[in-house]
C-alpha cells in the first residue's frame, strides 16, 4: 500500500490527511522524502548546462517538495499532540535530517554551480526579488559551511548532527517535566480561588487521572493559582517546581546539555571565522551587533528595574501588614501585585476574565482583519490532527487566501508556549499555492473557556504572524511569510496586540459569558488604564532572560551555565523577588534550536517598531486607517524577507523609530 504522505493528497485545498496518517507512516515516508530530495539535489548539482538562475537557484527552490510535506505534517503532531511513538522517531529524525542537509550544505558542485551565478549576478538581469533570493541561497550556503574543506568540513557535519540531538533532547525533557509533575488539591487547598481557576484546575485533574483538582505546570494554569491562592505555601511549591524545569536531576536534567550546546555553537562560529556566536548570529538581523542589542536592552532595563524595586516595595509593605515576615519572594509577587491592581485600578481578574471568552476573542481578532484587510474567515470541517483543533477558510474578495488552523487548549501531549508555523507556506514558484497556517496556544478549558487579558493578547499576537503568513505574496517560498531577520519577524504580531487594547473592539467583543451583556464602561476604562499594570516586573524578567542569553553566545562558551547566568543577574542586580522569564535549564526558546539563540532580545526588537507603527495609525485616522492598513499589507505584511528588513519598516513608516515609543507603551518613560 502506498504511504499516505507521499501520494497527492485529494483533500479540500489539499490539508494533510490526519485521518488517515499514522505514526507508523513517518519513518519511511522521511526515508523515501530525503532520497527524493538527495536525488533532486544531486540533479542540480551535476547538470551539463552552465549554471544560470533558473537551473540552479530556482530548482534549488522546487526540490523538496516531499520532504516538507512529510516534515510539516510531523512536526505539527511532535510539537502539539506528542505521545511516546512521536518522541522516539523525533530523536531519530533530528540527526538524520542534520547529517542530510549538512549533506546539502557541503555538496562542493552545488556550491561551485551557486556561486558561479552570484559571481555572474550583475550580468543576469534579474529582478528585486530574484536577486534577493541569490544574495539569500549564496550567504546562507556560506554560513553553512559550504566553503569549508577537510577536516573543517568534517567537523561542522559533525556539530550540526549534534547540535539537532541535543536539541530534540533539551525539548523531550522539558515537556516530560513540565507533564510529569503536577500539585493535587483537596477542598482546603482551594482558598482565594475565583471559579475560573478552579474549573481550570478541576479539567486539569480530569486529564491527569486524578480524584480532583490539580496544580500543572501550564502557564495557563499556575499563573492564576499564584495570582489568587491564598495558601502561601503552596504559591511556593508550585513556583519552585516551575522554576526547576529541566533542572531536576536525572535523565530529563538540562543544565549538561545546556553547557555542550554552547560549546559546539561557539566552535561552529569559530570555523566559520567569527569571533564570537553573537557576532555570526547577528550578521543577518537588524541588529548586527552585539553592542546594538546590549546597547537597546541596556536602555530599557535601568528605567525598568526602578520601577520594579519600587513595586516591590509596596508589595512587601502589604505582606508584612499580613503578618508575614521576611523579604518578598517570588512565589508572593503575583499573589500582592493582583491585589495591588485590585485597589489600584478597581480591577480584580475574576470580574474582569468572563468577558474575554475565547470565541468571543477569535471573532475579535478576525474582525480586526475584516475591517483592516478585507478578509472574510469560513468554518471548515476536515480532518485535523485533535478534536480541539478547528479551521477556516480564509478569503478575499470571494477568492481562496489561506487556511487558517487554531488549536488553543492546553494538554500534557502539547509542548508549553504558544507559536504559529506554515503547514505549506505561500509560494508562486513553481506553482502557484496558499499558505495552511497553524496558531498553537496553551489556554485552559473551560465551558466556555475564558482568558486573562494576557491570553487574549497571546491569541491576538500569535495571529499576527498568521496574517504575516497568510497575507505574503511573493515568488518564491524561501522568503515567504515569517522568513525575515528574526528581529522583524516579532513585528506583525505585537503590532497585532495593539487592536485588541482598541476601546470599540472591546466594547463590541468583551462581552460576558452568562449575561452576554458588553463590559461596562467603567470596567473598560480600567482594564485598559491598567494595560501598564506591573510592568516593571514584566520588563524585568524579560529583558534579563535575553541579557542572560547575550552573554550566554557573546565571549567564550560558559563551561558552567548556570554560573554564568548568577554572575550576569548579580551584575545587572536583579530584584530578588523576580525570576527570570526563560531560565536557562527551560529555555527552550535558546536551547531546543537555533532559532532565537543571541535572538531572544527580538521581542524587544521588534517592539521598538511596533509601538511605533501602531502610532502610525493614530496620527492618521486612527485604528482602522484603511490607508495605514493598505501601507502595513504593502510593504511589510505582504513582502516576507523579499527586501531588507530596515528598508521595509521605512517604506511603511518613513524613518527608522527610537526606543521612546516603547517606553511609553509600558509607561516606563521618565
Amino acid at each position: 500500500m502506498t504511504n499516505v504522505l507521499l501520494q497527492d493528497w485529494n483533500t479540500p485545498f489539499q490539508l494533510t490527511p490526519f485521518d488517515q496518517i499514522s505514526d507508523d507512516d513517518f519513518a519511511p515516508a522521511l526515508e523515501v522524502a530525503l532520497e527524493r530530495h538527495s536525488a533532486e539535489i544531486n540533479a542540480i548539482a551535476t547538470s551539463a548546462a552552465p549554471a544560470d538562475f533558473a537551473n540552479t537557484v530556482e530548482a534549488l527552490e522546487a526540490a523538496g517538495h516531499d520532504l516538507d510535506r512529510v516534515l510539516g505534517a510531523f512536526f505539527t503532531v511532535a510539537g502539539a499532540d506528542s505521545n511516546p511513538a512521536r518522541e522516539a522517531l523525533q530523536r531519530d529524525f533530528s540527526p538524520k535530517l542534520a547529517a542530510h542537509f549538512a549533506e546539502v550544505a557541503g555538496n562542493k558542485a552545488l556550491f561551485a554551480r551557486i556561486a558561479a551565478v552570484w559571481d555572474a549576478r550583475e550580468t543576469l538581469d534579474l529582478s528585486d526579488e530574484q536577486a534577493r533570493v541569490l544574495m539569500l541561497t549564496h550567504r546562507g550556503y556560506v554560513r553553512a559551511g559550504a566553503a569549508l574543506d577537510g577536516a573543517k568540513e568534517d567537523r561542522m557535519k559533525a556539530i550540526k548532527g549534534r547540535l539537532a540531538e541535543l536539541g530534540t533532547a533539551f525539548t523531550q525533557n522539558l515537556l516530560a517535566d513540565e507533564r510529569e509533575w503536577f500539585m493535587e488539591l483537596g477542598e482546603d487547598d482551594l482558598a482565594g480561588l475565583p471559579a475560573f481557576v478552579v474549573d481550570a484546575a478541576r479539567a486539569a485533574g480530569v486529564e491527569k487521572g486524578a480524584d480532583g483538582p490539580v496544580v500543572t505546570l501550564s502557564r495557563s494554569i499556575i499563573v492564576p493559582f499564584m495570582q489568587f491562592s491564598t495558601r502561601r505555601d503552596l504559591r511556593e511549591k508550585a513556583y519552585k517546581a516551575w522554576a526547576a524545569r529541566g533542572a531536576n536531576g536525572g535523565d530529563t536534567d538540562n543544565r549538561d546539555i545546556a553547557a555542550e550546546i554552547l560549546a559546539l555553537r561557539e566552535e561552529r562560529a569559530g570555523l566559520l571565522g567569527y569571533d564570537t556566536f553573537a557576532d555570526f548570529k547577528l550578521e543577518t538581523e537588524m541588529a548586527k551587533t552585539p553592542a546594538a542589542v546590549r546597547e537597546l536592552l541596556m536602555a530599557v532595563w535601568e528605567p525598568a528595574k526602578a520601577q520594579a524595586n519600587a513595586d516591590a516595595w509596596v508589595l512587601e509593605q502589604m505582606m508584612q501588614a499580613d503578618g508575614v515576615n521576611g523579604p518578598l519572594e517570588p512565589w508572593d509577587w503575583r499573589f500582592y501585585a493582583e491585589r495591588r491592581r485590585k485597589e489600584l485600578h478597581d480591577l480584580d481578574e475574576a470580574e474582569v476574565k468572563p468577558y474575554f471568552q475565547l470565541d468571543r476573542m477569535i471573532e475579535a481578532s478576525f474582525a480586526c482583519a475584516t475591517r483592516l484587510f478585507g478578509l472574510q474567515f469560513t468554518p471548515l470541517d476536515v480532518p485535523l490532527y485533535h478534536a480541539d483543533c478547528r479551521a477556516w477558510e480564509v478569503t478575499r474578495d470571494g477568492k481562496h487566501v489561506a487556511v487558517f488552523i487554531g488549536d488553543y487548549f492546553a494538554r500534557g501531549s502539547k509542548r508549553s508556549g504558544a507559536w504559529c508555523s506554515a503547514m505549506r507556506a505561500q509560494a508562486k514558484f513553481p506553482d502557484v499555492q496558499a499558505p495552511v497556517v497553524i496558531n498553537v496556544c496553551n489556554f485552559a478549558k473551560g465551558d466556555p473557556a475564558l482568558l486573562s487579558y494576557d491570553d487574549a493578547r497571546t491569541l491576538f499576537h500569535e495571529f499576527g504572524h498568521a496574517l504575516h503568513q497568510m497575507l505574503s505574496n511573493v515568488t518564491y517560498e524561501s522568503i515567504s511569510g515569517t522568513s525575515v531577520a528574526r528581529d522583524f519577524v516579532e513585528l506583525p504580531s505585537q503590532l497585532y496586540e495593539h487592536w485588541l487594547e482598541v476601546p470599540e473592539v472591546l466594547r463590541e467583543f468583551a462581552t460576558h459569558a452568562e449575561t452576554g451583556q458588553p463590559m461596562p464602561q467603567a470596567l473598560l476604562d480600567n482594564v485598559l488604564a491598567a494595560a501598564t499594570y506591573d510592568m516593571g516586573f514584566q520588563t524585568v524578567e524579560y529583558v534579563a532572560s535575553a541579557l542572560v542569553d547575550l552573554a550566554f553566545h557573546d565571549g567564550a562558551a560558559p563551561g558552567d551555565p548556570m554560573a554564568k547566568q548568577a554572575e550576569v543577574l548579580a551584575d545587572l542586580g536583579m530584584p530578588r523577588a523576580i525570576g527570570m522569564r526563560h531560565a536557562t535549564p527551560h529555555f527552550a526558546h535558546v536551547f531546543a534550536g537555533d532559532g532565537y539563540s543571541s535572538g531572544y532580545y527580538s521581542y524587544m526588537w521588534s517592539e521598538v517598531m511596533d509601538a511605533d507603527a501602531f502610532e502610525a495609525f493614530q496620527e492618521a485616522g486612527g485604528a482602522f486607517d484603511t490607508d495605514k492598513a493598505r501601507a502595513l499589507e504593502e510593504h511589510i505584511l505582504s513582502t516576507g524577507g523579499s527586501a531588507d528588513a530596515a528598508e521595509l519598516y521605512v517604506a511603511f513608516r518613513g524613518r527608522l523609530p527610537g526606543v521612546e515609543a516603547l517606553l511609553k507603551g509600558r509607561g516606563l518613560a521618565a
